[in-house]
């Protein structure tokens, strides 16, 4: 039998390894998650909208040149369908 997925060609501890690791980033990214999950309910607490919020997060994920390429597009559109924002400069 010279098959490369029989268990001998299995690394049992390498394999194990892996599995362990990945499980604890698993366990580290919930807890991250829930992290996140209460500061957001933080500033909504204080007043702030969590939409809003995540938006502005996300906005400051991108680099200037995406940003104002995709808030041009977003104002073709928006022109395109006559929904023009106020002091869009459109």
């Amino acid at each position: 039998m010279n098959q490369t997925t029989s268990i001998d060609a299995v690394a049992p501890d390498q394999l194990k390894a892996f599995v362990e690791r990945i499980e604890r980033l698993e366990e580290e990214k919930k807890a991250i998650a829930d992290d996140i999950k209460d500061v957001y309910g933080e500033a909504k607490a204080n007043g702030f909208d969590v939409k809003v919020l995540r938006k502005v997060v996300s906005l400051r994920k991108q680099d200037k040149a995406e940003r104002e390429e995709m808030e041009a597009i977003l104002e073709l559109y928006l022109d395109a369908l006559g929904m023009n924002l106020p002091g869009a400069g459109g």
